[in-house]
């Protein structure tokens, strides 16, 4: 790919997300030769949307979603098209067909499993083909995660020779002062996702921490070793933990997928682990009665949701209709002061089959689900755009298989710091 015109592209680049992606390239390329550019259908426009985050006259790609020669033309530029338009199960096939058939490296923030399940199915073999890979799930789900579970997991294995039986992630988000809005929590364009996820055919994928494995007999052992719990419970450190904000149902698909890879990579046979993960609700014993209520409703809202994912389609569809009407479109989200004023931990706790401890963590600045994940996807980029610095290989992975060891590297460069306990 040495003759392409940018290492990366970010395809969707005036979006909540997309901006903040082309923001966070626009100040490494001040310091470092980066070739970037913005891809969208108009240029006056993402010219200006750029401007209002600081972004001045960046390099340009025209890209439609629903021109494919403008798709292919784009793919044909870059090494890696960041791509940031969804819902992906709506608009990111083709622009992954653009990216195949181009040769150039595909990374997306999708949190829809049935469709990563879709695409790796359909594009798994012509990627490994094409020398492509294809990474889904890039953002704040799943990569951080993903990227401390591997950790974990080798660690692990190099200490104790042992591989991992349970593993459990807590995330504490730290809010800028004041009321909570209610785009802090789900942007218009995740609102908009779940929406069409709600009357897909395939629903039930998303709420299966197997779906993403292929092999019938070792999924069946993921599902009965790690079965997706939404019981509120205490925490390592005695906290209040609710079930991840906001769906826990993406990590788990993407994290027992790695495993898989994983395996094949070493060549040994995958060892299905329990995994768990949720978000602690912080404060005081007077307000631990509210805290336990709050844990209960979010815990009572994911359970209707996966409840929803075992009826009819024909019950589903027209709620899908409804959602989507009434619910906030892709662009809302909060401003970039707001964003900036957020930090967050993530904390790992893995016990081996011998009952030996592991603890790791991540702590970052920035909204995880916007700011962070900006950042996390725009290095993922550019780590996908360094020859050599990713393991060679290729086909439809996951974030922390894709990028290999120098994960932990490409999240200290997006401000989200790594550390394993000796």
């Amino acid at each position: 790919m040495a003759d392409r015109d940018f290492d990366v592209v970010v395809f969707g680049a005036t979006g909540v997300t997309g901006r903040q992606v082309a923001a966070h390239l626009a100040e490494r390329s001040a310091r470092e030769p980066i070739a970037w550019a913005a891809a969208a259908r108009d240029a006056d426009r993402a010219g200006s949307v750029l401007a209002e985050v600081g972004v001045k006259e960046p390099a340009f790609v025209r890209a439609d979603v629903n021109d494919a020669a403008s798709l292919r033309e784009m793919a044909a530029r870059a090494t890696v098209v960041l791509d940031l338009v969804g819902p992906y199960a709506m608009y990111g096939r083709p622009v992954i067909e653009a990216c195949v058939e181009a040769g150039a490296h595909y990374v997306d923030l999708t949190g829809e499993v049935p469709f990563v399940r879709e695409i790796l199915e359909a594009f798994d073999d012509p990627a490994r083909r094409a020398g492509v890979k294809v990474v889904q799930v890039c953002g704040f789900e799943a990569l951080p995660a993903d990227v401390l579970v591997r950790l974990a997991a080798t660690t692990a294995r190099e200490r104790f020779g042992e591989p991992v039986a349970a593993v459990d992630i807590e995330v504490t988000a730290k809010p800028p002062p004041g009321p909570p809005h209610f785009s802090d929590v789900i942007s218009g364009g995740t609102f908009q996702s779940v929406a069409l996820l709600t009357g897909a055919d395939d629903v039930a994928a998303a709420v299966d921490p197997a779906a993403l494995i292929g092999d019938a007999a070792y999924a069946e052992r993921v599902r009965a070793v790690s079965p997706i719990t939404l019981v509120p419970r205490r925490g390592d450190r005695g906290e209040i933990v609710a079930p991840m904000v906001p769906a826990p149902f993406i990590d788990p698909a993407v994290i027992h997928r790695s495993e898989v890879l994983s395996a094949a990579l070493e060549g040994r046979e995958p060892q299905p682990f329990r995994y768990r993960e949720g978000m602690v609700l912080a404060g005081g014993a007077v307000s631990a009665p509210f805290r336990w209520a709050a844990a209960g409703t979010i815990a009572a809202s994911q359970g209707a949701l996966r409840a929803l994912a075992g009826s009819s389609v024909t019950l589903r569809r027209p709620l899908a209709h409804a959602l989507s009407r009434v619910g906030p479109s892709s662009g809302y989200g909060p401003a970039p002061d707001r964003m900036a004023a957020w930090s967050w931990s993530m904390r790992l706790v893995a016990r081996t089959v011998g009952a030996r401890i592991i603890r790791a963590q991540i702590e970052a600045d920035g909204h995880p689900g916007y700011l962070s994940t900006a950042r996390m996807v725009g290095e993922s980029g550019l780590m996908l755009a360094r020859e050599g610095a990713t393991p060679d290989i290729s086909g439809c992975l996951t974030p922390a298989v894709a990028l290999g060891a120098g994960a932990a590297d490409a999240l200290a460069s997006a401000r989200a710091r790594v550390t394993v306990e000796p």
